[in-house]
């Protein structure tokens, strides 16, 4: 985990080596100051000798002013070493998730990502930022206040020796007892994560169906069980204050006991009592502090574990490794292909899958829920890789083309359109940056959405609001169709996603493909009838498997499954017109 993550520090070593050398600095200038103090008590006040007394507090201000200096630069380099860090990570991190297959998608949930690029992200920046100054400073702080406690008096100092082991062994325990317990509660988070994004995405469902004391509900299970896990491991770490303040205490008896037999016999001054007492409080702090940071630890060991799953995470699809510059024609081939989300043979999607689609043929897709119609085309620009057999595009098998070339090839407009936050304009450059006007306004024709975005207000600079709720599912569907046009693509494919407008306006998309970009392979997936029978061919999809292919005459005579179809809702069409 850790090699992993110091992956990301690059450009911030620098600042990062920086922070601890002047916290080494502030450290030095920190023990000397009670020994200066021990001399001016002994040498000055004792012996009433006010030169010295001023010599030495010149020197004890000026080894201040540079302790406080070395800390705030050192405090400056961490700051920028962490913050640094922690920006390496997120793009790390995000630029990893791109690279993802649908089935490494499917791996982690959508809010488990959200949390680790977030939370967990944060976690292990302050982490970093303790580690390299405060868990720096400490274990140095208690190492050179330690030498200088057995220079003053050794024999005092082994009561020092004495309370080291005892505290670690406490905080070995606690940690080793509360550690799972953070790992588990991460895990909640994630479905706590979850319960909200799915509840603010779908809020108008949520209130039509007045759901709101359920969701209610279930927000608290999830909030209750996080508030008991960390009540519980907040327990354990609560025994690092009690057990820290024994020790202290302890500890400033002994000495105050021992010093007092010594000062008495003349062994010992009291300058040298004073520093003991001071080196004993930097001592212990350093131990206090240094239990605050293993509980900090903890919980960042935590977030790290999460935030090594995801850059771990390797994409199951890789670019094919032939230099194919181009892709000959939107050609489709299906050799005996069959697929499984799970990678099992047992629990197959779609089994034995042959077809042969021409260049520039219009194929329709139709079948029942769950027949795998949308795993069938998510092949083609390798969503997903197929199980077994081969799937080739213009004549080649699809895991030889590089990724890029062969999905800027497939235009795929999927049953969930998705809009993002910007102008009608820069949705619409997804499909090519350097479209110009003129070319959006031909691709928003061709997919009939140009008359409705010239009635905005704005026209084509119109904003569009997150996820597109400023807009209606057809004047979405419309525009995901436009982007996907303007990428000028070899094989377009729609999954459903003509299912929110009107008939008149989904025949006219039909009739605009046929005319206007007749060279393109054009694959639509739809539930009606009227979408798919005009097409060249049409595929009946049934439980995963091909039921028939052909024209829709064809298909009427030899097809059970089509002809039902056909039935119910011609059937539903002439109840239509009758009332």
């Amino acid at each position: 985990m850790i090699k992993t993550l110091m992956g990301s520090i690059r450009e911030y070593k620098r600042d990062s080596f920086l922070s601890p050398f002047f916290v080494m600095l502030e450290v030095v200038m920190e023990v000397l100051i009670p020994l200066l103090m021990a001399k001016i008590i002994d040498e000055g006040v004792v012996k009433q000798n006010m030169n010295y007394i001023m010599r030495m507090g010149v020197i004890l201000i000026v080894l201040t002013l540079c302790a406080l200096a070395f800390g705030i630069i050192s405090s400056r380099f961490s700051a920028s070493a962490s913050a640094g860090f922690a920006k390496n990570i997120r793009k790390d991190m995000f630029s990893n998730i791109q690279k993802f297959s649908f089935s490494n998608i499917d791996k982690f949930s959508a809010a488990s990502l959200v949390t680790r690029v977030s939370t967990d992200v944060v976690n292990v920046q302050i982490a970093y930022e303790s580690i390299i100054r405060v868990a720096i400073r400490c274990p140095l702080l208690l190492i050179f206040s330690l030498v200088m406690a057995m220079s003053v008096n050794f024999q005092l100092s082994l009561i020092f020796m004495a309370a080291i082991p005892i505290l670690g062994i406490g905080l070995f325990l606690i940690i080793s007892r509360s550690q799972p317990i953070f790992q588990r509660v991460y895990k909640v988070y994630d479905r706590l994560n979850n319960v909200v994004r799915e509840n603010i995405r779908g809020i108008r469902v949520v209130k039509s169906f007045v759901r709101s004391e359920e969701e209610n509900r279930k927000f608290q299970e999830v909030s209750q069980e996080i508030y008991n896990d960390y009540t519980k491991a907040e327990k354990i770490m609560a025994i690092n204050g009690p057990l820290m303040q024994f020790t202290v205490y302890t500890c400033t008896l002994l000495i105050s006991w021992f010093s007092a037999n010594l000062i008495v016999s003349n062994v010992m001054t009291t300058g040298e009592l004073t520093s003991m007492i001071t080196y004993l409080m930097q001592i212990l702090t350093s131990l206090m502090i240094l239990a605050q940071i293993f509980t900090m630890l903890t919980i960042a060991q935590a977030s790290g574990d999460r935030i090594v799953e995801v850059l771990g995470e390797k994409s199951n699809l890789n670019s094919g490794t032939l230099s194919i510059e181009t892709v000959p024609d939107g050609s489709i081939e299906f050799e005996n292909v069959s697929f499984s989300y799970q990678e099992d043979s047992d629990k197959l999607s779609l089994r034995n899958i042959n077809l042969m689609i021409h260049n520039g043929e219009t194929i329709g897709i139709i079948g029942g829920t769950g027949s795998s119609k949308s795993t069938l085309v998510q092949l083609i620009p390798r969503l997903y890789d197929v199980t077994s057999g081969v799937l080739r595009v213009g004549g080649i098998d699809v895991r030889e083309y590089d990724l890029s070339l062969l999905r800027n090839n497939v235009a795929m407009v999927l049953q969930k359109n998705e809009l993002f936050s910007g102008t009608i304009k820069e949705n619409l450059r997804w499909g090519d940056e350097n479209a110009s006007d003129s070319e959006l306004e031909r691709v928003c024709k061709l997919a009939q959405a140009h008359d409705f975005i010239s009635a905005l207000p704005d026209g084509y600079e119109t904003v569009i609001e997150q996820g597109g709720s400023n807009v209606s599912g057809g004047q979405k569907q419309r525009l995901c169709i436009a982007r996907a046009l303007l990428k000028k693509p070899k094989i377009l494919i729609l999954d459903d996603s003509t299912s929110a407008v009107d008939t008149k306006t989904d025949a006219m998309l039909r009739q605009a493909f046929k005319e206007e970009i007749p060279d393109t392979t054009k694959l639509i997936i739809a539930q009606r009838i009227s979408s798919v029978q005009d097409a060249d061919r049409i595929i009946v999809l049934d439980a995963g498997g091909i039921n028939s292919f052909g024209t829709h005459e064809e298909l009427l005579g030899k097809s059970q499954i089509y002809r039902e179809i056909v039935q119910s809702q011609t059937k539903g069409a002439k109840v239509d017109e009758t009332e």
